[in-house]
């Protein structure tokens, strides 16, 4: 359990702290998904109007969960100039995406809008609220978006993030509220007891219930009802060889089998998307293992993220553990971006009982030289608009001689952000390791 039990009890701690600035008459700007939640518990009780900021992040092309800048409306761009140039990226490969961002900002503000015209800043004290914050280039675009819109005062307000990462707003915000800094600091979600993913239809509700007249109560966004009772649910520790890797174990009552997730790309145990399909495959009583592949200190030498190799090895000791402490359960992988390729590296292995592999947006050419010794019947998942990864998951798929298939998930991107995206990754899941792990029930 985190230091906040979900996003509107963060939000109504946050508020208490931000009570002085009720006189200020401000107005709140939340950053969604995860944000708008907290937001809506400050603008409730400091009497306040709600709005959205909607700023997306600027992937690196050819590995789109690490950021390079971020961009907001009114034509607001922050760079990290390092990032850029470390990844060799143009300036024609920035154009690219650059433009691309910012059709999705604009699309989005006004789906989550829904018709409503946007909150006047000019001359007010406006409160920008995020669930939390990692690097900051995000909540940096949304205060130069506020400052854009003419707001006279911009305060920062976040339950949690890196003591240094607050210091270095300091220079952008007027006043930045944080209530806590732990250190170390790996990941937003480690400080929350629930960090379900915040669909986008629980954003356009929230700010329209915030515009209604009369104000409704929060609910807890993206929580499961009546979830299953689990005879398990626990932080682990799992040991490969000299290093200690933290884990997340859930097995519910009657567990048909265990899957094992193989994060990509410096992602961790606490990754809201692959939380998101863990929780999908526990209601269809399919145990779950979210462990990090790297230690906290491994994970600053980014050529680790694209070691698979030793990810692969990581994830082998992974499955030794996990077949000691609950025998008799089939096991799967389900890999994301490098951790697929990890993943399919380790099904391929002699005398691997893996018996299913799924890879969600993931780089499964990176495993090519073993790809052919790949058993397990493999389902690859890709956003239909993220078409560089498509081909790449094609020339893999080439190479496989088990079982296999190709879903490409319509208008959905590399992170599958989009509406009803990630919940079809959870069903065509839940689906392949239900007929695969337990060939008795159907699928």
């Amino acid at each position: 359990m985190g230091l906040f039990r979900d996003r509107a009890e963060a939000g109504r701690r946050l508020a208490a702290r931000l009570a002085p600035l009720a006189g200020e008459a401000p107005v709140v700007v939340g950053l969604p998904r995860g944000g708008i939640p907290v937001a809506f518990e400050v603008a409730r009780a400091l009497g306040a109007p709600l709005d959205v900021i909607v700023v997306r992040k600027l992937g690196v092309p050819f590995q789109p969960e690490l950021g390079m800048g971020a961009v907001g409306e009114d034509g607001v761009r922050v760079l990290n100039e390092d990032v850029v140039r470390l990844a060799g990226v143009g300036p024609e490969e920035l154009a690219r995406v650059e433009a691309r961002e910012r059709a999705e900002v604009e699309v989005r503000a006004r789906r989550f809008r829904a018709g409503r015209p946007r909150v006047d800043l000019t001359g007010r004290t406006v409160v920008v609220v995020d669930d939390g914050i990692a690097t900051g280039g995000t909540a940096r675009a949304a205060l130069l978006v506020a400052r854009a819109q003419g707001a006279s005062r911009v305060v920062l307000g976040v339950p949690v993030a890196p003591s240094e990462t607050v210091e270095e707003l300091r220079d952008d915000a007027d006043e930045v509220v944080c209530l806590e800094t732990p250190t170390p600091f790996f990941a937003i979600g480690e400080w929350y007891g629930d960090f379900s993913q915040v669909p986008d239809d629980q954003v356009t509700k929230l700010l329209a219930d915030a515009a209604a007249p009369a104000p409704v109560a929060a609910t807890t966004a993206g929580a499961i009802v009546d979830p299953p009772e689990h005879e398990r649910d626990e932080e682990v520790l799992v040991r490969a060889g000299d290093s200690a890797l933290f884990g997340h174990l859930t097995v519910s009552a009657g567990a048909r089998g265990l899957v094992l997730f193989a994060h990509g790309s410096g992602s961790s145990r606490h990754s809201p998307r692959n939380q998101f399909v863990a929780r999908a495959l526990n209601e269809a009583s399919i145990a779950t293992l979210l462990f990090d592949l790297l230690s906290p200190r491994e994970e600053v030498d980014r050529a680790n993220v694209f070691d698979v190799e030793l990810l692969a090895e990581r994830l082998l000791a992974a499955t030794a553990w996990a077949h000691a402490e609950i025998p008799g359960l089939p096991v799967g992988y389900f890999g994301a971006s490098t951790g697929a390729a990890a993943a399919l590296w380790a099904a391929a292995e002699p005398g691997s009982k893996v018996a299913a592999v799924v890879s969600r947006g993931g780089r499964p050419d990176l495993a090519i030289p073993r790809l052919a010794a790949v058993r397990a019947p493999t389902l690859l998942i890709v956003g239909g608009h993220d078409e560089v990864v498509i081909e790449l998951n094609r020339e893999a798929a080439r190479h496989l001689t088990c079982p296999h298939r190709l879903e490409i998930v319509p208008r959905a991107t590399h992170l599958f952000e989009e509406p009803g995206a990630l919940e079809t990754v959870a069903t065509l899941a839940g689906a392949w390791f239900t007929r695969h792990l337990a060939p008795s029930v159907p699928s």
